[in-house]
């Protein structure tokens, strides 16, 4: 008998490939993808989770007190990542964009320090924008202000904003960034899941003013604090201080069209000029009054005393 013949089934025709889902729009905190839900409560939305990551970095050359600066900011932000020296060229744009991409962050804070005296604050969106370039001044770390308050490392932080940055539109772009770069989201991995301190950011003479404060709660059971009970808690200041004074708002990563120029901005370059011209003017006022006197003794010369040489013995 022959060998049976393989019966051939019909070959099927292929489906198509669906086509890949649309990218879905990113935000200033992250990719969103839906409207936000609560986890907890039904639906077909995804609930939108904040993935705000910031790199954190200096310029080389930069002074042991701003380094100490930025060293306590890492230690507030458990979101942050803490990257190597990048050196401050007109070519950084471009390379910490670079640097943020890789590290998988959102955000960047780039300290850079010219001629070893003034700190520039960088505080960036990556890649989309915006930017703000701040001139950081009255610096005072953690180790010389040595203040009784403390706190939980990585607990999370509430953000405290004076009611100025409501009166115009860059201030409102400023307290957006501050938000959304010191704001810890929640559920973060390295974060603890309660608040026991406050972020205070106040704007005085057109600066903004940093504190950080710990919230002091009594844990006796004749003092402890009812729900809902703001009587007999306390604020004690942690540290650091400093003072951030706006220069541009960019409205690119690291440069771009300029958003808002600060008018009342004098260079540091400018103020140090200003103070030697007063020096200056001082050695120039002593001299004119030495030749002043010298004219005055040569118009006004002496009349030979008679009776300076009679005591003299010959």
């Amino acid at each position: 008998m022959g060998k049976k013949r393989k019966q051939t089934e019909a070959l099927e025709p292929k489906a198509e490939p669906s086509p890949p889902p649309s990218r879905p729009p990113r935000t200033l905190t992250g990719w969103k993808d839906g409207a936000v839900q609560d986890p907890d409560e039904g639906g077909d939305n995804t609930f939108f989770r904040n993935k705000e990551k910031v790199l954190v970095t200096c310029s080389r050359r930069i002074n042991y007190r701003y380094r100490h600066l930025m060293l306590n900011l890492v230690s507030l932000l458990p979101h942050c990542k803490k990257d190597s020296k990048v050196e401050s060229k007109e070519s950084k744009g471009s390379t910490l964009n670079e640097l943020v991409e890789l590290r998988s962050c959102s955000s960047c804070l780039f300290f850079e320090c010219r001629k070893q005296k003034d700190l520039y604050l960088w505080m960036v969106k990556s890649p989309g924008g915006p930017s703000i370039k701040f001139l950081v001044n009255a610096v005072h770390t953690m180790e010389e202000l040595k203040l009784t308050g403390n706190h939980l490392k990585g607990s999370r932080p509430i953000l405290s904003f004076s009611t100025n940055f409501e009166e115009s539109a860059h201030w409102k772009l400023v307290k957006e960034m501050l938000t959304q770069v010191f704001g810890t989201p929640k559920g973060h991995r390295k974060s603890k899941p309660f608040h026991d301190h406050v972020f205070v950011f106040s704007v005085v003479d057109d600066h903004v003013w940093f504190r950080n404060y710990q919230i002091s709660v009594p844990h006796n059971e004749t003092d402890k604090v009812d729900k809902g009970g703001l009587d007999k808690m306390t604020l004690i200041e942690v540290g650091p201080r400093f003072c951030l004074n706006p220069i541009k708002i960019f409205g690119g990563s690291f440069g771009g069209p300029t958003l808002y120029e600060n008018p009342f901005y004098v260079s540091p370059n400018q103020i140090r000029a200003l103070e030697k011209k007063k020096k200056a003017s001082k050695y120039a006022t002593k001299v004119k009054a030495k030749t002043r006197r010298k004219m005055h003794e040569m118009e006004n010369a002496l009349v030979p005393d008679e009776f300076a040489d009679m005591w003299k013995e010959d």
